[in-house]
């Protein structure tokens, strides 16, 4: 370094590595790929992992949990293999599965729309290459998505010039949920069950009046689940001064965002029943998650106003033509 200094010529090479990492971890995505086509030892540094877990976390981390990890990992390994001329695992287009078929993983499910990105790929840049694909909008990653009174599992795809997302759905095919959907209606899945998999609750035994929650529905036994917000209600019989709700076996779940008037306000369920309760009129009900975090409570809370307007408004003129239609034929 002293001899570089002498001759007015400074390297990044040159200086310690301490400092080095100081100054690269300050670098953006962009900036460290420029920096990393300088030689072969920064391209090396530049795209190991330990510069880009930074980027990742902070421009992701609200969105993907562990299970888009396992994913990239899988497809990562899959390219190691050299099993893209598979044709199991991908179609003529080069993408990994189909939006209209079966996906190859049966983990959550991803999709990679070009698994050519992936040719040449190594260990050494995993976040590198993971961080791109999703800037890029080619990997679809498992989240859920906030829609109207429902929260969706879905597969979801980045756009970096509106940023925003786009989602699609399974039920029956994989259906497009929406575009433009902006960063707080996306978040990581709550829990690791796959969509079509009943949550298994470990807070029944404990919940009680006011416990917030969120419940699986689906409206027939072939759909994925749906999760819904609710609050643990008290029974009809109870005296709210000596409440005894959290030791009875039946449970009430109210649905507040529904108005006091309508049917889907409040449901029984049994605690004792460990399964999916509910019939064909009413949808089916599988697994509780209670909810502990102020911060989704609120996101659910603030999504109510709008759509507790419609449905009381719907619910309203659903009324008034039932006593236009008796005085009719009363008439």
């Amino acid at each position: 370094m002293e001899k570089n200094m002498k001759n007015g010529l400074v390297s990044l090479l040159d200086l310690p590595e301490p400092t080095l990492d100081l100054i690269l971890k300050c670098f953006s995505p962009n900036e460290l790929c420029t920096v990393s086509e300088v030689c072969v030892s920064l391209k090396d540094k530049c795209q190991s992992d330990h510069f880009w877990e930074h980027h990742i976390k902070h421009k992701w981390g609200r969105v993907i949990g562990d299970a888009v990890y396992k994913e990239w990992e899988w497809h990562i390994t899959i390219a190691k293999e050299g099993s893209f001329l598979n044709q199991n695992t991908n179609n003529q287009t080069g993408s990994m599965g189909t939006f209209t078929g079966v996906w190859p993983n049966l983990y959550l499910g991803s999709y990679l729309e070009d698994c050519k990105v992936l040719n040449g790929q190594r260990p050494n840049n995993f976040l590198m290459s993971l961080y791109f694909s999703l800037e890029s909008g080619r990997f679809w990653f498992p989240a859920q998505v906030y829609k109207g009174l429902m929260l969706h599992n879905a597969l979801v795809s980045y756009d970096s010039e509106s940023n925003t997302f786009q989602a699609r759905y399974q039920t029956g095919g994989w259906r497009c949920l929406g575009r433009n959907i902006e960063w707080d209606m996306v978040r990581v899945p709550s829990v690791d069950s796959p969509p079509y998999v009943m949550h298994v609750s470990d807070c029944l035994d404990n919940l009680k009046p006011e416990d917030h929650i969120e419940i699986q529905w689906r409206g027939n036994t072939h759909c994925p689940y749906d999760w819904w917000y609710a609050v643990i209600g008290h029974l009809d019989s109870c005296n709210k001064n000596n409440c005894q709700c959290h030791w009875s076996d039946t449970l009430i779940v109210e649905f507040r965002q529904y108005p006091e008037i309508s049917s889907m306000r409040r449901i029984r369920l049994s605690r004792k029943n460990t399964g999916e309760q509910g019939d064909p009129r009413s949808g089916y009900y599988g697994g509780i998650r209670k909810l502990h975090n102020e911060d989704e409570i609120e996101k659910w809370k603030k999504l109510f106003p709008s759509q507790v307007q419609v449905h009381a408004t719907w619910t309203l003129l659903v009324t008034i033509l039932h006593i236009l239609s008796f005085n009719v034929s009363f008439l």
